[in-house]
């Protein structure tokens, strides 16, 4: 079997902030940062793409229009911290760039550096854990209403890709897909699963990778922000039904209390290992890479386990 090329994604951003003092219990979570202190994301683009990432996913996860009115904000000011999530992105990719070139290390500045942007579900803007159950329809014209602004924005200001992440449940997916077939913009479509059979709202995770297929622009289809022993099971049946390459970055194995709004500790089984998803490649991800609790430790380890592997071959 031919294995894939592979474009390694970034880690978690809001848990690195974390790590890095920031208090993301707010609403608005790593958005919040977006306002206060958007050097630290770009601080922690940097330290991805310094430890082999080649996507920076920007801080608009949480980033909806409604969800920064809701906090005081006007409609342009919400436009405004979307667009500056872009711009963080490209100026850690400019930045990384230019350091490279000055130490000499032409061969990375090969590398094709991309920037994602994120396209969180509607119930991350409810800030009540809801993209961990989809237990959630507000019906299409809403969900519209809340994604097609923030994805205008986000095209209009530079993302070379679309990551409609996290997402937990088919209804939701098909109008994502939707809004990215209007745009004529590329994207890739993530799930949230509960386990290795099942989005979020416990749908078939086959009915669920099949709405990728054949819809123009979604370049990747696959599951994210799930514990990594479920992700063998969900790209086995992924490749089932799709032809499109897959993607896989799951969290670090922790589980997410919605009440306290933090991550607390989990089965050890879950954990992310960067050797094992490396490995995943023979599945058919073509993009691998972590989310929340993984770092630009675990990234390293990554990018140099597929290294390894591919030099293997």
């Amino acid at each position: 079997m031919t294995m894939p090329d592979v474009t390694i994604l970034d880690g978690g951003l809001a848990t690195e902030l974390e790590l890095r003092g920031f208090d993301l219990s707010d609403r608005l979570w790593s958005a919040r940062v977006l306002l206060e202190a958007p050097d630290a994301i770009e601080a922690v683009h940097r330290a991805y793409f310094e430890a082999g990432a080649q996507v920076a996913t920007t801080a608009s996860y949480q980033a909806t229009i409604p969800g920064f009115e809701a906090a005081g904000m006007d409609r342009e000011a919400a436009l405004d911290a979307i667009r500056r999530s872009v711009e963080l992105a490209r100026r850690a990719r400019a930045g990384y760039l230019e350091a490279t070139v000055d130490a000499g290390a032409t061969t990375d500045v090969t590398r094709a550096l991309l920037i994602a942007g994120s396209v969180g579900p509607y119930g991350a803007m409810l800030a009540d854990g809801s993209e961990y159950r989809g237990d959630y329809d507000p019906g299409e014209a809403r969900l519209r209403e809340v994604h097609a602004p923030r994805m205008d924005v986000l095209l209009e200001t530079g993302v070379d890709v679309l990551a409609l992440e996290t997402i937990p449940t088919i209804r939701e997916a098909e109008v994502l897909v939707r809004l990215v077939e209007a745009r004529g913009a590329r994207a890739w479509l993530s799930y949230q699963c509960r386990n290795g059979r099942s989005t979020a709202a416990g749908e078939p995770i086959e009915a669920a990778m099949a709405v990728a297929e054949g819809a123009a622009g979604i370049i990747a289809v696959g599951v994210n922000c799930t514990a990594a022993r479920h992700l063998p099971a969900l790209l086995a049946a992924a490749q089932a039904v799709t032809d499109l390459p897959l993607i896989a970055y799951p969290n670090g194995g922790d589980a997410w209390d919605a009440t306290a709004r933090r991550w607390v500790a989990a089965d050890a089984d879950g954990a992310f290992d960067p050797s094992v998803a490396a490995d995943w490649t023979a599945l058919g991800a073509a993009w691998i890479g972590g989310c929340c609790g993984t770092g630009p430790a675990q990234i390293l380890g990554l990018a140099r386990a597929v290294a390894a592997r591919a030099g293997a071959r």
